[in-house]
């Protein structure tokens, strides 16, 4: 009832374990609290929340129009809603080192189990859309020692993003992760690998967790669990892709709604009330009220 059990600290060091234990680790992307909900009933890892699903949310393309709070209140929304620790995108930082430091903090307020920095320029963009541009490598690393300075709660996942793959090349993406991981980060997520080679290349040459991202229409092939894992990867997240399901679903159901004037030939296809109220944990709620709600007043009162 209501939310998480857990406390964020708890969250993180619970990432952390995982992590260590050298298992492949899951997260499908929450576009709301109640997709976070889904994500743990179904039994994975963690909880993602993706900066381009936010701006999406607000019907705004992912070229750094979304601010830190509205990031932070969103991803404030889904972790608090869920026992699974959450790992959010904080683009570039909403700016250089002093705001960096800021979206550490503010991010840490929001109870999340770790973050994502990268290293595009400001603004940036999707990292599966042509035209990008990363910082130098002088700028790349200070934001991410930036974090680290910032970071209070030592166990705070604090990963670096690189885009440097589709810039510079997988020789120069190499160079500048281990970079990021000597400026202070504990994971890195390279964006818009091409081949499994690639993302072992980067596994065999960091000695921290490296991500996969496994978001549909993207650059490279959709890997199976199996072989992200074989390829030595540690986590990996599907970002838009519980977005897309439901608004692919939405956008059918309004068709057929215009077409046949009714959605009867819908019904089948949504979740039904009672498994929505499972996910809500009506019961619950109901078993609270009734214990608050013990008494009787007498007529004259």
């Amino acid at each position: 009832m209501l939310y998480s059990t857990l406390t964020p600290s708890a969250k993180r060091r619970a990432l952390r374990e995982r992590l260590r234990s050298g298992e492949l680790l899951t997260l499908p992307g929450a576009f709301n609290p109640l997709a976070a909900r889904l994500i743990q009933d179904k039994g994975f890892d963690g909880v993602y929340v993706s900066g381009a699903v936010v701006a999406a949310d607000l019907a705004l393309p992912d070229v750094g129009l979304t601010t830190l709070s509205e990031v932070a209140a969103r991803a404030a929304q889904i972790a608090r809603m869920t026992d699974l620790p959450t790992l959010v995108d904080a683009d570039t930082g909403f700016g250089e080192a002093m705001n960096v430091a800021r979206t550490v903090q503010t991010l840490e307020d929001a109870g999340v189990a770790g973050l994502h920095l990268e290293d595009q320029v400001n603004p940036k963009r999707c990292g599966h859309l042509d035209g990008k541009q990363v910082v130098d490598d002088a700028t790349a690393a200070q934001r991410v020692r930036a974090a680290a300075q910032a970071r209070r709660d030592p166990d705070l996942l604090l990963m670096a993003r690189t885009d440097a793959r589709a810039v510079l090349g997988l020789d120069a993406a190499l160079d500048r992760a281990r970079a990021l991981v000597d400026a202070g980060a504990d994971a890195v997520f390279p964006e818009a690998l091409t081949s499994l080679d690639e993302f072992a290349a980067f596994a065999d040459a960091l000695g921290v967790p490296v991500l996969a991202n496994m978001t549909e229409f993207g650059k490279g092939e959709l890997f199976t669990r199996e072989q992200l894992r074989d390829a030595g990867v540690a986590i990996v997240i599907h970002p838009v892709s519980l977005l897309r399901v439901a608004m692919g679903a939405a956008e059918r159901a309004l068709d057929a709604l215009r077409a046949q004037g009714s959605l009867r030939s819908q019904v089948a296809g949504m979740q039904t009330r009672s498994r929505l109220y499972e996910l809500l944990d009506y019961a619950a709620y109901a078993a609270f009220d009734g214990a608050v709600y013990d008494f009787t007043l007498k007529e004259e009162q």
